[in-house]
């Protein structure tokens, strides 16, 4: 008899009536739905009988649910038909907040079952086993910065977009004052994230008003990615309990400071996580081994190639700005916060590769692939570091140039990159840059506050 796997032997023994499942849209927002315990056992039998149908427009249109005009792996062309999604058990859970439903993360595969080319945990997927040929095992661990506004949908709905009403003001970063003031709701995102099976490390309020910043437990890549977007859904379920609505755009206000999603790296060998960190060389000046170098060096030389991976939306590039924390060339330094590639190198447990430049608005499986793509090119190429670590604010950096100032920008450079083709796909190329170009129209169309202000009285 084939052996059942404990997580359906959980769901069976709790006796529930429903289970939660959900998959990743391009834009890293978790769509799902609950299904009866009878749909989920069949849902979840293993291939070819499991999965089950979930309408393909999830990778078909944008955050707003309005379908892209402009793409050929699924549109109206198509008729918007059902994709099989396959759930991974290994992902199961209990949603803490929702009377403990039993919940699972899924995938889209094709009716043959080889991965979907535009999923975007596929594609997380497709560029790990790219690094398990080459022997390696990649751990990661993100960060990520996110205000909150005493709103609820309702409220920002009548509010028409304008002027939300931060959690507590002013500047106050690493504050216990503040963080007591919100007790309940910083205690909820401890406590239940962790029984969520996304534990926090750390937790602490950041310089400007109603702004967290969080650091979530590192691990194994896919893993990480999955505690990252649950973690961001979660803290907005958790959120509305209290009448609080948390985001997670890269720039909500001029003046103050953007949101990050930093993401730490290492490499292991494979089958042997835990035990040696191979960025570590106690014999090299620098504690950096050649390896961790020539990781580096591929994420300096051709990160930007995969720019709207890591700045997906318009706002992105709004974080972009010189002096505010958010690094704006491929810089590296040692143990420098205002470089995009921050090396941290001390003890063999905790040398590692702090990539800086992502916003808290990535999708995080696709920040993830885009790094990890950067740096094993560079492993794979043997790529050596031509240029010195910058000192101070970039210093030494003068003659390098900056990221792009828009989407279409890195959009254009992405869609043109043999390095992002060759590791990605040209399917997942062609379609995820296309998603970026309807974004960018959609803003060309948009009359913003800016420009009544600057234009309807004047001109």
């Amino acid at each position: 008899m084939a052996k059942v796997h404990p997580a359906i032997a959980a769901v069976q023994k709790s006796g529930t009536q429903k289970v939660k499942v959900a998959v990743s849209d391009i834009d890293g927002i978790l769509r799902g739905k609950y299904l009866h315990v009878g749909k989920f056992m069949g849902a979840a039998e293993p291939y070819p009988n499991g999965g089950f149908g979930f309408c393909d427009v999830v990778l078909g249109w944008d955050m707003m649910d309005t379908c892209y005009d402009n793409t050929t792996v699924t549109g109206w062309q198509h008729g918007f038909p059902d994709a099989l999604a396959r759930l991974d058990l290994d992902t199961a859970r209990n949603v803490p907040w929702d009377s403990n439903v039993p919940f699972f993360l899924g995938e889209f595969v094709n009716a043959d079952g080889t991965p979907h080319p535009a999923c975007p945990r596929q594609t997380l997927k497709r560029v790990l086993k790219r690094a398990d040929k080459l022997g390696y095992q990649v751990m990661t661990g993100m960060e990520f910065e996110w205000y909150n506004f005493l709103e609820t949908p309702q409220s920002w709905a009548a509010k028409k977009g304008v002027a939300p009403e931060v959690l507590t003001p002013g500047m106050f970063g690493y504050s216990l004052l503040r963080a007591n003031q919100n007790r309940d709701f910083f205690a909820a995102i401890m406590d239940e994230m962790l029984a969520f099976k996304v534990p926090v490390e750390g937790l602490h309020t950041e310089t400007g008003p109603g702004v967290y910043e969080a650091a979530i437990g590192f691990s194994e890549a896919l893993e990480q990615a999955d505690r990252a977007i649950l973690f961001k859904t979660g803290t907005k379920e958790i959120g509305s309990r209290f009448g609080i609505m948390p985001s997670f755009m890269a720039k909500p206000h001029q003046p103050l400071p953007g949101c990050s999603g930093h993401i730490h790296q290492s490499l292991m060998e494979r089958g042997d996580v835990g035990k040696k960190n191979l960025f570590f060389d106690a014999k090299s000046p620098r504690k950096m081994s050649k390896l961790f170098e020539s990781y580096l060096a591929g994420q300096v030389a051709c990160l930007m190639e995969f720019g709207p991976m890591i700045w997906p939306t318009i706002n992105s590039y709004k974080r972009l700005v010189d002096g505010f924390w958010a690094p704006v060339k491929p810089t590296w330094g040692m143990d420098n916060r205002t470089a995009s590639f921050r090396v941290i190198a001390g003890s063999p447990k905790a040398t590692r590769l702090e990539t800086r430049c992502p916003g808290a608005d990535v999708n995080p499986y696709l920040a993830h692939a885009a790094l990890i793509a950067a740096g094993l090119y560079g492993v794979e190429k043997g790529l050596k570091l031509t240029t010195p670590p910058i000192t101070g604010t970039n210093g030494g950096a003068e003659n390098i140039p900056r990221a792009p100032r828009t989407l279409i920008e890195t959009t254009r450079i992405f869609r043109e990159s043999k390095i992002a083709r060759d590791m990605l796909g040209d399917t997942f190329v062609d379609h995820f840059a296309a998603t970026r170009e309807w974004e960018w129209r959609q803003w060309l169309d948009a009359v913003t506050d800016w420009e009544m202000k600057r234009y309807f009285e004047i001109i």
